[in-house]
């Protein structure tokens, strides 16, 4: 019933909204040739009728009230589909939790991002995001190891951070186990207008690890500025973001300038600090930015009776969020490192 309006208007976003759940499978093709199918609600592919030897998944919407990189992937998918651009490589969409996007929550019974990696299976508990999260492990095995191996594949999920952050764009590279890092996949950050990076050091259970660990793509978490409601996005600060995604999947190669130490700060994960206790909360202020660093003793905050303090001077938080589950991730702490040889 929708697919003479997808063709008619690319408005995937509209019509992902009004179908929460279970939208049917269809497929058409554009007129260059390009194959497109629409796998699930908010899914959808892209394959062109002589694709080069690279897959791309953009993924936004893994929490719902992150809206501008949702708008970002809504222009490229609409700029497919009216043929104002034209693809060089195959591409998936992911528009990850529907209806938190129709509340403008961060997620409506559990967090997305914590239940990939097979997560979404641990336990009794059963909820539509880990039912979305065990479909979404799906779509991306069948999208990458469709067209066989060898393939360069790369996966960035599309977020924007609950608070201000003194470095507004930065990314997280996902733990490697032991594989180098790579300057080209800093160089395409840079390109997005992310000059901050955050090395992680161990597995996590994030969509973006998920395809990095499981395919061997090139990965990233991509927090593109602050959450705020549709509407209230000034695009004109994502433009970078939304060019260099449409260079990689309608060129053959994008080539970057060269990349300075300067270029980019890294950051490598100090400590994880997880909420134990139903009594948790921070010393700080709400309102105290991503990257805010801490001299040595510093208390930054209590969990039940325990004191939780800075360990060495310039210890700096991300992500501090003081209600999260019994049991997850309540704070990351990072300290300034460098670009190094493990860059390749």
């Amino acid at each position: 019933m929708y697919l003479q309006r997808l063709k008619d208007t690319g408005d995937f976003l509209s019509i992902t909204r009004e179908n929460e759940f279970n939208l049917s499978p269809e497929q058409f093709t554009l007129g260059d040739g390009t194959v497109v199918k629409v796998l699930d609600t908010g899914v959808i592919e892209f394959t062109p009728q002589n694709p080069g030897n690279k897959d791309f998944v953009f993924s936004s919407a893994v929490h719902g009230n992150e809206t501008a990189p949702i708008e970002i992937c809504d222009e490229l998918i609409k700029a497919i589909i009216s043929g104002t651009i034209t693809l060089a490589h195959r591409v998936m969409f992911i528009f990850g939790n529907p209806k938190s996007i129709n509340i403008g929550e961060r997620f409506v019974d559990e967090n997305l991002n914590r239940l990939f990696c097979g997560k979404h299976s641990v336990g009794e508990v059963s909820n539509p995001e880990r039912e979305r999260a065990k479909k979404l492990e799906q779509y991306v095995e069948q999208f990458f190891m469709s067209h066989g191996e060898g393939r360069y594949r790369a996966h960035y999920d599309l977020h924007t951070a609950i608070r201000d952050s003194k470095n507004e764009k930065f990314a997280v590279y996902p733990f490697l186990h032991g594989k180098p890092h790579k300057r080209e996949q800093l160089q395409f950050l840079v390109s997005c207008g992310v000059q901050t990076v955050l090395l992680m050091a161990e597995p996590a259970s994030t969509f973006s690890y998920f395809s990095s660990k499981t395919f061997g793509a090139d990965a990233f978490t991509i927090e593109l500025g602050k959450v705020r409601p549709f509407g209230e996005n000034d695009m004109s600060r994502f433009e970078q973001a939304k060019s260099t995604l449409e260079a990689l999947i309608t060129q053959e190669s994008v080539q970057y300038p060269d990349l300075k130490a300067e270029d980019v700060e890294l950051f490598a994960v100090y400590r994880t600090i997880n909420r134990t206790h139903e009594t948790f909360s921070f010393t700080f202020d709400d309102n105290v930015p991503n990257f805010t660093g801490f001299a040595k003793g510093e208390l930054l905050g209590i969990d039940g009776e325990q004191e939780i303090r800075a360990e060495v001077d310039g210890e700096a938080i991300i992500f501090p969020n003081a209600k999260v589950a019994l049991g997850q991730r309540a704070l990351l702490t990072v300290i300034p490192t460098e670009l190094s040889e493990d860059f390749i």
